[in-house]
């Protein structure tokens, strides 16, 4: 095989878990540029790569010298890459075609999944035109919507035209024009109403027997809050009965008229393969959507390529948990898994490396940022400067950390509150210093120091941005809510949490030459462990004031008092 550089190539490994029920592949990704630089740097005949517990060695043939010198001139004046650039030029959106008759709710669905206030579906095109019409809105540019009206009964035209147009994007061959998620929507039906239509079943025919090839479709059930509600009128009376054992009970007999009328039939039609999602779109139901979008991004990991499972991630903003896991997944494809022998990093400025990490995970969260304050100089500053404050500022007890855990993420809530009113701007408790000026002419060296901050830096930005989630709501980012997410994360003790939980790492690594596996572990276990759940963040939300109708306000940030 021959290399070049620029270029990627991958080794599948093909494993079974637990006696071999399951079978699994995993794709190992391999970059010529960094085996080029260790090559010609060593002059070996092989370069090794470790990943889990599996020890590969690529054996090497060619002329050394001529290596060394590709080596060095790809590495020297090149710019770092991000690695959602390469992602984004794959499959810059997320294409879903979503099916449903009008009233289903499927305007209000689109809406809540991807965090847009406009309508974009529309009934106005006949047919064919409809279908292939793509809309994209301003707000969020990492989906294009397809649109189409159900099948209604004894109509056979519009099946036809779903059928086409899925035929079509199937022969496409590149995945930014392919359909990467179908969402076949039913409104939940009244007891003795009849979920399935003639058109629809077909339709879940040619699914069920392959005519449709390998384009994930999920079915959706939509209004789950009207079942609620019509199941809560039917109770009988319950005198002494306290509000949660009346919503528990409304819950379970929802639940089992739901298997009844619509679950049951859809599964013995249907099948085990087609997956299917109970959701509303009220806001004390928000975790019944991040269900749904879990499902979808999983159904598209297992039948499309990579890039588009990312990407439905990136689109959505219903779900931060997934957000996180698009992070990790950005970070352990090149820049994460090396921190600490990457010879991507060799020789740059520390400020390059950090901000080609900075630029993938505010990327990954898709914030509707048009004025781009989340890639400006004065909030990458805010970021390094914050991280720079938690390390010199009192160390937690690593017995406490372990002991509050995740009912820390709480106590923003109440901070947030605190901080929120319209009396006066927003303060960040940062001390200005001097280590931006280090860190921004510092050149990048392995060692344990370099390591902890830069893992500081990946794990405070994720979680800052996660605090921002709450206070945004999907409206335009303004500087004052972004300062208000810095300010309430300081002001809590997550952020000392985190750093006394890299701290310990540190302290515990002794050999760096375990230190890239170990750091990535490190990353993904605190962010995981603070990530905030759909259902938590809806009850966070509710104790929050709004902050997207204040006036905005500058950069400006007082000191910290000495």
């Amino acid at each position: 095989m021959k290399l070049s550089v620029g270029e990627t190539f991958h080794l599948r490994v093909g494993y079974k878990r637990w006696f071999g029920l399951k079978h699994d592949e995993e794709d190992i990704a391999f970059e010529p540029e960094e085996i080029f630089r260790i090559y010609g740097a060593s002059e070996r005949q092989e370069y090794i790569k470790f990943h889990k517990k599996i020890r590969i060695v690529v054996e090497l043939s060619g002329n050394t010298t001529e290596v060394a010198q590709v080596a060095s001139s790809s590495g020297k004046n090149s710019e770092l890459q991000p690695t959602t650039d390469e992602i984004s030029r794959i499959c810059p959106r997320f294409r879903i075609l979503v099916i449903g008759k009008t009233g289903v709710g499927k305007s209000s669905l689109i809406n809540q999944a991807f965090g847009v206030e406009k309508t974009l579906t529309s009934h106005e095109m006949p047919g064919k035109a409809e279908i292939d019409t793509e809309f994209i809105s301003q707000q969020n540019g990492r989906f294009v919507l397809h649109d189409s009206k159900g099948f209604e009964p004894g109509e056979v035209d519009n099946l036809q035209i779903v059928r086409d147009f899925i035929q079509r994007r199937r022969n496409m061959s590149a995945l930014e024009h392919q359909l990467h998620a179908v969402w076949l929507c039913f409104e939940i039906p009244r007891a003795g109403g009849r979920l399935l239509e003639t058109g629809t079943e077909e339709f879940l025919s040619l699914k069920r027997d392959g005519t449709l090839g390998n384009i994930p479709v999920v079915v959706v059930l939509t209004k789950y809050d009207m079942l609620l509600d019509r199941t809560e009128r039917t109770l009988d009376a319950l005198v002494g009965s306290n509000d949660e054992t009346i919503k528990e009970l409304t819950k379970n007999k929802a639940e089992a008229e739901l298997q009844n009328i619509c679950i049951g039939p859809l599964e013995e039609f249907a099948g085990p393969d087609i997956p299917h999602a109970v959701i509303s779109t009220e806001e004390c139901h928000k975790e019944t959507l991040a269900r749904l979008i879990r499902m979808t991004e999983n159904s598209v990991r297992q039948h499309l390529a990579p890039e588009a499972a990312v990407m439905a991630s990136i689109a959505q903003r219903v779900d931060t948990g997934l957000k996180i896991n698009a992070s990790i997944e950005v970070g352990k494809t090149k820049y994460w898994k090396a921190l600490a022998s990457s010879t991507t990093f060799k020789n740059r400025k520390t400020w390059d490396c950090l901000n080609v990490l900075h630029i993938d995970i505010v990327a990954v969260w898709n914030f509707y940022d048009p004025h781009h304050y989340l890639r400006s100089q004065e909030f990458r500053e805010m970021m390094v400067k914050m991280v720079d404050t938690l390390e010199v500022g009192p160390t937690a007890d690593p017995s406490r950390t372990v002991a509050i855990g995740l009912s820390m993420v709480g106590t923003i809530a109440g901070i947030m509150a605190a901080l929120a009113g319209p009396a006066a701007p927003i303060v960040v408790p940062i001390a200005a210093g001097v280590v931006l000026a280090v860190w921004a002419h510092d050149v990048y060296q392995i060692s344990h120091a370099v390591l902890q901050r830069f893992m500081s830096y990946i794990v405070h930005l994720t979680l800052v941005l996660q605090t921002l989630y709450l206070v945004s709501e999907n409206q335009e980012l303004t500087r004052r809510a972004i300062k208000l997410a810095v300010a309430s994360y300081l002001e809590s003790e997550m952020g000392r949490e985190v750093h006394t939980r890299i701290q310990e790492y540190d302290r515990k690594l002794t050999l760096l030459t375990r230190a890239d596996r170990d750091a990535l572990d490190k990353i993904i276990e605190v962010m995981q462990f603070y990530s905030i759940s759909a259902a938590q963040m809806s009850d966070l939300r509710a104790k929050i004031p709004a902050v997207g109708s204040l006036p905005d306000e500058s950069w400006d940030m007082e000191p910290a008092k000495s």
